[in-house]
């Protein structure tokens, strides 16, 4: 895959619903660490970033504008790429929700995606304005500064927990046919 060095820019391209709400996309990046206990909150790791004015503006996951030209899952992995400076699969979406823009002090509709990451980059479209930062399920649900993210997250830790134990599940039920 090729990647951009280049941010997009500018709102020309965006899409707006149809009350005229600006439309943005975004992902939470998440990993498994290589863990013993079995524990998915020990093992989970999920990537936050600082806004373009730094740290100081709270912690969140990347997220913007959803472009005319690209689907809802292209969205997500553009600003993963180009905020955090990560590669992976774009898995089925968390949600969607209306919030006001703290900044603008316009309605918004998000759309959030979890992305399991493949490939992190050394070099991405916003290295030199923002700072990406792996933590555990609980330290990014403390530090993101916005509420509808918070809820994704909630989302995508029952996703996963769900999935892992109906595998445990599975493997039980096999090791039992076999015995």
């Amino acid at each position: 895959m090729t990647v951009s060095l280049v941010s997009r820019r500018g709102r020309q391209l965006q899409r707006y619903n149809n009350l005229g709400h600006r439309q943005v996309v975004g992902c939470i990046p998440y990993r498994f660490k290589d863990g013993e206990d079995g524990d998915i909150t020990d093992e989970l790791e999920v990537l936050v970033i600082t806004s373009q004015k730094g740290r100081a503006q709270g912690l969140m996951f990347p997220k913007g504008g959803w472009e005319v030209d690209e689907s809802l899952e292209q969205a997500a992995l553009r600003e993963s790429i180009e905020e955090a400076g990560v590669l992976g699969n774009v898995e089925r979406e968390l949600g969607e929700w209306n919030f006001l823009s703290k900044s603008q002090g316009t309605l918004y509709e998000g759309y959030m995606f979890p992305l399991l990451v493949k490939e992190q980059l050394e070099v991405w479209p916003e290295k030199y304005v923002r700072q990406r930062i792996w933590m555990s399920f609980e330290e990014a649900r403390e530090v993101c500064c916005h509420w509808w993210m918070k809820e994704a997250l909630d989302i995508l830790l029952a996703r996963l927990t769900s999935a892992m134990d109906q595998n445990e599940e599975e493997e039980n039920v096999s090791y039992c046919s076999l015995g």
